[in-house]
């Protein structure tokens, strides 16, 4: 964004959204982290709630991120040609020389890097989904830019459907058990042949990006006894279908077991699910009222925005040894919030710092 033209709030949503993917990150190790094939290390109770309670609040970073994206750019205001060598450039670039960055580091195999983000660097999942987005935004935006309200919130309507698969799936299992074709309970056309069912091109996190369509178009700001009383209701009911049945998972402790665990562990908190997207839409309008411009805006805040992708980008550098030097010497409350606040300290000085430096600073973070 040109400085004169920067949206105050949108800065502080990417500032709280990169702290918020930290946080996450520094939770994981915990029923990620362990040694296979047992991965988990939650020890109590305790542990649990900690653990949920971060989900709970820090989990609507990925899609807040997807909304900020798609309020500035979505319907596009250049032509497609400039969008994409301008997307490329600041994106896709930086992705690719980090994702080479991760695989020396570990010493891993360049070639998977034809296919995937690496298994060394698995928080770089997001880039690829949004590069997605951004394909899909030069077909979509004649449509977005005379799409009504009415029509729009049909179509939001239809994605929150979608948002109820992953507790579809687990109701499958409860009461037909295993499909028979093996992996996962298929819906509506999906099959091993097809991953494609009936709402496949309305799911997942195209419906983020509408929902920021929603809000520029749609959702003017309100006062704050209009946003609260929006907000607080969408906040309980997805903290408590994001927490309780993560919480209640593991029934005995210390909870260990394979990766197959944490990964059902994990059905109530995935991004496109119902509790997700409630909690990111009441996020989304707290943060909106809060985000003003100012000196502490233009001083502290608008330089951590500019530097928040490159922070994503090379934060796992630093938060790996920092868990491992926390983790043994702290509880784990407080280990969680050392970690988050050095590695979001170290990475954001970090790609403030080399973000000065002339081309190099472009090329590495956009």
């Amino acid at each position: 964004m040109n400085e004169n033209k920067r949206i105050a709030f949108l800065d502080y949503l990417r500032v709280v959204a990169c702290f918020m993917v930290m946080a996450i990150h520094a939770s994981e190790p915990y029923y990620l982290g362990g040694e296979a094939p047992n991965v988990t290390r939650i020890s109590s109770k305790t542990d649990m709630l900690c653990i949920t309670i971060v989900e709970c609040i820090a989990r609507v970073a990925v899609p807040l991120f997807v909304i900020a994206s798609s309020y500035l750019l979505f319907p596009l205001k250049t032509g497609t040609g400039a969008f994409f060598k301008r997307r490329l450039t600041r994106v896709a670039v930086p992705f690719f020389i980090w994702s080479a960055a991760y695989v020396a580091a570990a010493k891993g195999d360049f070639s998977t890097m034809l296919f995937n983000f690496p298994d060394q660097a698995g928080h770089l999942w997001f880039v690829p989904m949004l590069i997605g987005l951004y394909i899909l935004m030069p077909l979509l935006s004649p449509w977005a830019e005379k799409v009504s309200k009415r029509e729009l919130g049909g179509w939001l309507l239809l994605w929150l459907f979608t948002t109820l698969f992953p507790f579809m799936r687990i109701a499958w299992r409860h009461l037909y058990g295993e499909p028979p074709f093996g992996a996962v309970p298929y819906l509506w056309g999906e099959a091993p042949w097809n991953a494609f069912g009936a709402f496949h091109y309305v799911s997942g996190f195209a419906g983020f990006m509408l929902l920021g369509l929603w809000f520029r178009k749609f959702s003017p700001e309100t006062g704050w006894k209009t946003t609260l009383a929006k907000a607080v209701p969408l906040a309980v009911a997805g903290m408590c279908i994001i927490g309780i049945p993560f919480f209640l998972y593991a029934d005995s402790f210390p909870f260990t077991g394979p990766y197959s665990e944490a990964v059902e562990m994990e059905r109530s908190i995935e991004y496109d699910s119902i509790g997700v997207a409630l909690a990111t839409a009441a996020a989304f309008l707290v943060i909106r009222k809060c985000g003003r411009g100012g000196a502490f805006h233009r001083f502290a805040i608008a330089p951590l925005s500019k530097a928040s992708y490159g922070a994503y980008l090379v934060h796992m550098f630093f938060l790996t040894p920092f868990f491992a030097a926390f983790a043994p010497r702290f509880s784990t409350p407080a280990t969680i919030i050392l970690t988050t606040a050095a590695s979001f300290a170290a990475s954001s000085a970090t790609a403030m710092a080399i973000g000065r430096i002339p081309v190099v600073g472009k090329i590495l973070f956009g």
